[in-house]
């Protein structure tokens, strides 16, 4: 039945691929895949094969990628994505040694890229469960390892019917989970091949805070505020989320936004700027204007988002009313408290910081309106909550190293 799936998936993006960008470019992407592996894998070298879903993920994979490179030097690394918001961004990687799509996960493309790229062994990041790709490496007994995978009661493998999921699990040499509540459910389901290392995400959100880029302009307009002037960071948002920020920010002069949407197209950018009523000003634009005479920052560029964190008071992080929020760590590693939308449930990471008072979930405007207010009156809980944000993310630090250290070379 999953083969069977799996060729109507195949054959359905295909179908589509005319018609939708992102398939397009995924279908083009795959149909390279081979080629790549035939002329850059080394046949003479070993290879330590990482497979990431997206950008996040990749984010996820990079502690250890860096930590394989500076100390297992004789080792050669291969990166795959599923999405191509993935690999069309990182397909000119020069930290790792080669960069290809992840074909479909049919037997017969399971077996050529195994033949072409001869792993010595396997990292996939969280969420990456292909059947056939991980039968595939343990039939030739490579080692394949799950790294920071959370688990919960409503996914396939703990459904009646999810015995045929439920099976992949046993074929991988060890699950490397976030928390401990996914080893007890893993245990109590007959899988044991796990051990709690924690999220190697944070690692990388506290080496992103020590290289962040000087913003000049930015931070020309948070060191120019008033006393009661807070900063809000709005960072990869949905129209749903700008909605409520912005009627706040519409309202409250006290407070300066910047803005990072998740989507960054010429249409979006002009349905944000119909709905600000004070003054703003897109990134990009900046050279030509003086900062001060704005009072809300549009971030039209990919890859600032990460710096631009340090320069504000209040995080807000987008998502959260819709498949599910973005990069919580990022921000909070720069001692912001982070809000978002009711959709996060599934993500440790802000159930933790919710628990510790790092976190604030909302359901609409009134909620949002709430939490901004008492930011803004109390000083005080605003930077204990901030703290708590930053407590959180270096406490939980770590899990990278311990993992290398368990993976057998």
């Amino acid at each position: 039945m999953y083969n069977v799936a799996i060729s109507i998936f195949a054959f359905v993006f295909r179908l589509i691929a005319p018609f939708h960008k992102k398939v397009k470019l995924m279908i083009k992407g795959h149909a390279k895949t081979f080629d790549i592996l035939e002329k850059q894998i080394d046949p003479n070298s070993k290879y330590v094969w990482f497979h990431v879903a997206s950008l996040g993920e990749y984010e996820q994979a990079l502690p250890m990628i860096d930590i394989i490179k500076r100390d297992k030097p004789s080792y050669k690394i291969l990166l795959t994505f599923f999405s191509p918001s993935g690999y069309e961004v990182q397909k000119n990687n020069k930290i790792v040694d080669v960069v290809c799509y992840l074909p479909f996960d049919t037997k017969k493309n399971v077996k050529r890229f195994l033949d072409l790229a001869k792993p010595d062994i396997a990292i996939f990041v969280k969420y990456e469960f292909w059947y056939n790709f991980i039968h595939g490496l343990y039939l030739r007994e490579i080692p394949v390892y799950l790294i920071s995978a959370v688990f919960r009661p409503n996914q396939l493998f703990f459904k009646p019917w999810g015995n045929v999921f439920k099976k992949i699990l046993h074929y991988y040499t060890q699950l490397f989970v976030q928390d401990h509540e996914s080893k007890r459910l893993l245990k109590n389901n007959g899988i044991n091949n796990v051990t709690v290392m924690g999220d190697t995400r944070m690692d990388r959100v506290i080496k992103i805070k020590e290289d962040v880029r000087d913003m000049p302009n930015v931070d020309k307009l948070t060191s120019s505020l008033k006393e009661n002037e807070k900063v809000l960071i709005a960072g990869s948002t949905w129209p749903e989320d700008e909605n409520l920020i912005i009627n706040y920010f519409n309202t409250h002069a006290y407070l300066k936004l910047i803005i990072a949407p998740h989507l960054i197209d010429e249409a979006h950018l002009k349905q944000i700027e119909s709905k600000l009523k004070r003054p703003s000003i897109r990134y990009s634009q900046l050279s030509d204007a003086e900062i001060l005479d704005f009072d809300c920052l549009i971030i039209d560029n990919f890859g600032l988002l990460s710096s631009i964190y340090r320069y504000g008071k209040i995080a807000y992080i987008g998502g959260g009313f819709g498949a599910g929020i973005h990069n919580l760590p990022e921000a909070a590693v720069h001692g912001l408290p982070v809000i978002f939308g009711p959709n996060y449930k599934k993500f440790l990471e802000a159930r933790e910081l919710i628990r510790n008072g790092g976190g604030f979930t909302i359901n609409n405007e009134t909620d949002l309106n709430k939490i901004l207010k008492n930011f803004v009156m109390s000083p005080e809980d605003l930077e204990i909550a901030g703290e708590k944000a930053a407590e959180y993310i270096y406490n939980s630090a770590g899990a990278t190293q311990k993992i290398v250290d368990k993976i057998v070379f």
